[in-house]
């Protein structure tokens, strides 16, 4: 529960920092809100700034996939496709509506990151929630990971609720 709160809150400070000249990140790939290293070919977080992106690209990854629908709700960067694609960085966009997400949504991400096995890539969304459930089911069901494992990463994150504890299950 402490983690969904600091999650949430977190949401809230990326958002001010968008709308206002306040600045409470670095531009490293370490200081992207709710960043998380699952392994050697896959990080995830919610949304990057600009310059996050160019340290994300900088870093190895080619290949961003987005599960946050182009919105100001979800604090979107809605140039992310026209700079990924400058900076040569392939961009998949999977918009995941976070009050319905779909079992479709989940078969495009899953075949999407069965094709870029063993190559670098970065997942986001808003605040890493969506992700973070897509990876949990993603590692358990595809991956045939242990619950136990796959559960530790999900839970640094936030402990779904609602029609997410559905979708994990």
């Amino acid at each position: 529960m402490i983690n969904t709160i600091k999650t949430t809150f977190g949401f809230l400070i990326a958002a001010l920092e968008k709308y206002t000249p306040l600045k409470f990140r670095g531009d490293s790939i370490e200081d992207v809100y709710n960043y998380l290293k699952i392994s050697e070919y896959i990080a995830t977080s919610g949304q990057p700034t600009e310059a996050q992106f160019r340290a994300i690209h900088s870093k190895g990854y080619d290949t961003v996939i987005n599960l946050a629908p182009q919105s100001v709700l979800e604090n979107s960067l809605m140039t992310e496709r026209e700079l990924l694609r400058g900076l040569g960085v392939e961009y998949i966009h999977i918009p995941v509506n976070f009050q319905k997400p779909r079992v479709d949504d989940f078969t495009k991400f899953s075949r999407a990151l069965q094709a870029l096995e063993n190559e670098k890539v970065w997942v986001h969304c808003a605040a890493n929630m969506r992700v973070s459930a897509f990876m949990y089911r993603y590692r358990s069901s595809v991956l045939n990971e242990p619950d136990e494992v796959a559960r530790l990463d999900l839970v640094k994150i936030w402990e779904p609720i609602g029609v997410w504890k559905r979708f994990i299950s």
